[in-house]
């Protein structure tokens, strides 16, 4: 129910002596509810990242937005200049896999431990550098449910360096992933989801890829010139089909 009355806050998580931001949003009424954990593009937690946070909290999660670049530039959000895009990739330039899915599995763990999320049934959903974070913590046991938005360079690198992301999907457990793309999304060419799609199928990962064909990147943000209302529309509908299907549905 996408009118269902929520609260927010921000909050902050304890990753040993790492203290991460967070934007915390969450149904008002009583009981415990999925968790998700919302993944940021390079400009940060920003508005339209609170805005899906609390959107998703309004179907009946209790969603969170890490900080991820709380060890480059604590408090750090933007918008889509030009230069906002430089310096978003420079502190992007500056993360590690292995600190990103640390950070990750403190904000599950944060979840389960003070917030009202059921532990078995939390799920991810990452934008643009995030898309690509989203397909790195789907590798991680506590995640059931990925959708991840035209996440760049999986096939090609990782962040920190070492081999290409790609190369840990045999380590995706039992959940499920759903990937969206912008078929004019110059920055993953078409021959890259293919091979994502080949290696998802060979590791038997249960998943569906999602091919807009007039969409570019950032297709999902109303607050970019790149904004596709349609392929918008029907992405979320399919997030909110896989959510329920794999954290709400299941955990019942």
């Amino acid at each position: 129910m996408a009118n269902r009355e929520i609260k927010t806050k921000s909050v902050k998580i304890a990753n040993g002596s790492l203290q991460i931001e967070a934007y915390l949003a969450m149904p008002a009424d009583t009981g415990s509810f999925p968790g998700v954990v919302v993944l940021q593009e390079i400009f940060g937690v920003n508005d339209h990242i609170r805005d899906v946070t609390r959107r998703i909290a309004q179907e009946g999660y209790v969603a969170i937005a890490p900080a991820l670049y709380q060890r480059q530039a604590p408090g750090f959000e933007t918008g889509y200049t030009d230069k906002d895009i430089q310096i978003g990739r420079k502190y992007k330039d500056r993360t590690t896999a292995e600190e990103l899915k640390s950070d990750i599995q403190a904000t599950i763990n944060y979840l389960i431990g003070q917030t009202p999320a059921k532990p078995n049934s939390i799920g991810c959903i990452g934008f643009c550098f995030g898309g690509h974070v989203a397909y790195l913590a789907a590798t991680l046991p506590d995640i059931h449910a990925t959708a991840s938005f035209y996440g760049a360079g999986i096939t090609t690198m990782t962040p920190g360096g070492g081999a290409p992301t790609i190369t840990q999907t045999k380590d995706i457990g039992g959940g499920t992933i759903y990937l969206f793309f912008g078929m004019n999304d110059a920055s993953i060419p078409s021959q890259q989801i293919d091979q994502i799609e080949q290696t998802l199928n060979k590791h038997q990962v249960m998943h569906r890829i999602f091919r807009y064909p007039e969409a570019d990147h950032g297709f999902f943000c109303d607050q970019r010139a790149s904004y596709n209302e349609a392929a918008a529309a029907d992405a979320w509908v399919q997030v909110k089909q896989l959510f329920r299907q794999e954290l709400t549905l299941a955990s019942t």
